[in-house]
């Protein structure tokens, strides 16, 4: 990744998919360009930009908030004018809200699916969009789904659905934007110990569960994921788009577990 420059979007603290995906990166020595929703998380964020040698921060929200229409567009706008040209992108935004991420889906409210998909979702779209306009030699865009987008997990619920409408859009893009040699991928990660996942009632029951059914009798830590997303995001993958990737262990392939496995 050396000489290579991209933006990493949705590091909340150390823990973070996004971080575990940014240090690999650092190691193998990109650039990275870091941005944060408010000045509550920048302060949680700047440390660990300092272990990266994050010289670019910057402020995005993508909220439904009036004040937020373009803060994609005006991010991409600061990145160019301040650094240049992107090679790749990394999105790890997602938001539901907490109370939403449990008991039954059936109970979603209108508001917060439409708050759910334009975060979670949507953004992906556009930040593809605006940045593609400063890949002019190619590039990689990377996003995070989970299995919950085809098959139920428990009060994943609204999230389900906006993940598999966001596999579905990397389908599209990829095609929008292969013949710019713009590449669109996701990685759908097994349960893992983020601030994210612990939002989701039930959590700690999934963990364990997916980590005793998985032929790898784990769940993945954030260098697995980093490493997948380092293969999706440098040439060694310039084959390779429009792919969900799973890095769950083997979750993805189990039907029926063994029955010495699981007690009923």
């Amino acid at each position: 990744m050396q000489g290579k420059t991209g933006l990493i979007m949705g590091v909340a603290n150390d823990r973070s998919i996004a971080w575990g995906i940014a240090n690999q990166l650092f190691l193998n020595k990109a650039n990275i360009v870091l941005t944060y929703q408010n000045d509550s998380l920048k302060k949680r964020i700047e440390p660990l930009s300092d272990k990266i040698k994050c010289k670019n921060l910057y402020k995005c929200d993508v909220s439904l908030e009036p004040e937020n229409e373009y803060s994609i567009e005006n991010l991409i706008k600061k990145i160019n004018n301040d650094i240049g040209n992107l090679d790749f992108v990394v999105h790890a935004l997602a938001y539901s809200n907490k109370e939403e991420l449990k008991g039954k889906y059936l109970e979603t409210s209108r508001q917060n699916f439409l708050s759910t998909l334009d975060i979670s979702t949507y953004s992906f779209t556009r930040i593809a969009k605006s940045a593609s306009e400063i890949m002019p030699n190619g590039g990689s865009l990377l996003t995070l789904t989970y299995v919950g987008s085809n098959k139920t997990t428990p009060n994943y619920n609204v999230m389900g659905v906006a993940k598999a409408a966001l596999e579905t859009s990397v389908k599209y893009l990829s095609v929008d934007l292969g013949k710019n040699n713009i590449r669109v991928n996701a990685i759908s990660a097994g349960p893992m110990k983020t601030l994210a996942g612990a939002a989701i009632s039930g959590a700690r029951h999934v963990f364990k569960y997916s980590e005793k059914i998985s032929p790898l009798q784990k769940n993945p830590d954030l260098e697995q994921v980093g490493n997948a997303a380092l293969y999706l995001l440098s040439d060694i993958s310039s084959g390779v788009t429009g792919l969900t990737h799973y890095v769950d262990g083997g979750l993805k392939i189990v039907g029926i577990p063994n029955q010495d496995l699981v007690s009923l």
